[in-house]
């Protein structure tokens, strides 16, 4: 059971946009060490995101979970429209909002991101002088190999032709063209295929959270841009923890372990068993991977924050 208190929290971003989502305070008399967290590609912060935050404000962390900009209870529209730059953009807004708690020491400020938003972690670490530590879980570091590896050819040529139609469509004036971000029909268009993501995302307990199984189509073509690591080595001298999976075939292994080797000193790379949802914990599903992961960050924020 957790001492942490937990508030509901809004903020606004570029663009007229009220962000919402949790506050955790730690017990205690502050100020405390902050951690900003967010969910990963088409998520909500309800996502088992939770016993993760839990955690962190257990350690002695006020943490802001929150959801990104057109998903969970952040505003938004088109809704379902995943922009990387503005999350990214958002995330730096979310340490601002966290710096200027009063519960918060605005010196010690870290940010953690799983899956995409590891990847806006890395980014962020490089580009924002006033986070302090970065913890990378999972992290997608090449969309655009990414995207290859789930992909045939031939997919890929359609999907390149179907963007190229609503952007044709969008500028005449229609709304943009959307798509799931699950299916186990090989003959529908979708984000993901594998029957992980289709069993993490079809999940009851990401169901109740109110998630919607669809994204813009106009998401995967920004996210063929999006390359996080290429930014990896600017996050030095920023202490860098990645997490990565041994069995990832959503943010593949071998590009984690070859971005950790781009990145500089101080660094530590943590590897668990399992595949790309491995750390998140879930009913009815092996904990270690979790407990690996929440136990290698907790202590990562702890040395240097």
């Amino acid at each position: 059971m957790t001492t942490a208190l937990r508030a509901d929290v809004e903020f606004d971003v570029r663009d007229d946009i009220t962000l919402r989502g949790w506050l955790y305070r730690p017990a205690g008399d502050g100020p405390a060490p902050g951690i900003v967290m967010t969910h990963g590609f088409a998520g909500v912060k309800e996502a088992y995101l939770e016993p993760l935050a839990e955690a962190f404000a257990d350690a002695g962390f006020a943490v802001l979970l929150y959801d990104h900009r057109t998903w969970g209870a952040s505003d938004g529209l088109p809704r379902h429209d995943l922009d990387p730059w503005r999350q990214v953009e958002d995330m730096r807004t979310a340490v601002t909002f966290l710096r200027g708690r009063p519960e918060v020491d605005p010196a010690r400020i870290g940010v953690w991101g799983t899956s995409y938003s590891g990847g806006h972690a890395i980014v962020v670490g490089a580009l924002d002088d006033r986070v302090a530590a970065v913890v990378a879980q999972v992290p997608a570091v090449s969309s655009h190999q990414g995207s290859l590896r789930r992909s045939t050819p031939e997919q890929v040529t359609g999907l390149l032709a179907a963007i190229d139609r609503d952007r044709v469509a969008t500028l005449a004036g229609a709304a943009p063209a959307v798509l799931p971000v699950t299916s186990g029909d090989p003959t529908r268009p979708a984000a993901f295929r594998s029957a992980e993501a289709i069993d993490f995302y079809d999940s009851p307990e990401v169901k109740a959270a109110g998630w919607v199984n669809e994204i813009t189509l106009r998401s995967l073509d920004w996210s063929r841009g999006y390359e996080p690591g290429t930014f990896i080595r600017r996050v030095s001298p920023k202490p860098l923890l990645m997490i990565v999976a041994r069995q990832d075939e959503l943010t593949p292994t071998d590009l984690a372990l070859a971005a950790y080797e781009d990145a500089l000193e101080p660094k530590k790379l943590v590897l668990i068993d399992g595949g790309h949802f491995t750390p998140y914990l879930r009913p009815g599903q092996d904990t270690a991977g979790f407990v690996a992961a929440r136990d290698a960050a907790v202590a990562w924020f702890a040395e240097h924050l």
